[in-house]
């Protein structure tokens, strides 16, 4: 199914501004978010969308814009890679693009979670998802937490 008839599922824009979060840095500035340097070393604005680090401050409203698109291309590929998440409950293609999101379409292409997701079998998807918690070769405890959150969708 095409991604433009799909839309992007409330839980996946949830999930991505929970653990994203507006990052308003420097703090001086409460009304708009500048460049960040994120966890896993890429510079980032707003709801963790990657830009160029002289990227100009944005608006919430326009972190949100950034969000919205970034989310779209999120499922776009998470439907391209795994097709069968078209017909399943909308909780389990949430999970999947927030991952997609968070860690990139080639992830998701290469992985056994992919594999794992094709073939329906939720139980070894659920464990898979929780084994991408890594970042710069350490266990990042936001990541656990994301991807429980995931899990929990993917397995309702």
């Amino acid at each position: 199914m095409d991604a433009r008839v799909i839309r992007v599922p409330p839980q996946a824009v949830e999930l991505a501004k929970r653990f994203e979060g507006f990052h308003r840095v420097p703090k001086h500035d409460p009304t708009r978010a500048h460049p960040y340097i994120c966890p896993a070393g890429y510079p980032t604005i707003g709801y963790g969308h990657l830009c160029d680090p002289r990227h100009p401050p944005i608006t919430e409203a326009e972190a949100e814009r950034y969000l919205a698109h970034d989310l779209q291309t999120a499922l776009a590929a998470t439907l391209r890679y795994c097709p069968v998440l078209a017909t399943e409950p909308e909780g389990r293609l949430a999970a999947i693009v927030d991952f997609t999101f968070n860690l990139g379409a080639g992830r998701l292409q290469t992985s056994t979670l992919r594999r794992r997701i094709n073939q329906r079998d939720w139980t070894a998807a659920g464990q898979e998802l929780r084994r991408w918690v890594y970042g710069g070769g350490k266990v990042m405890p936001g990541l656990v937490a994301r991807r429980e959150s995931e899990s929990i969708l993917l397995l309702k």
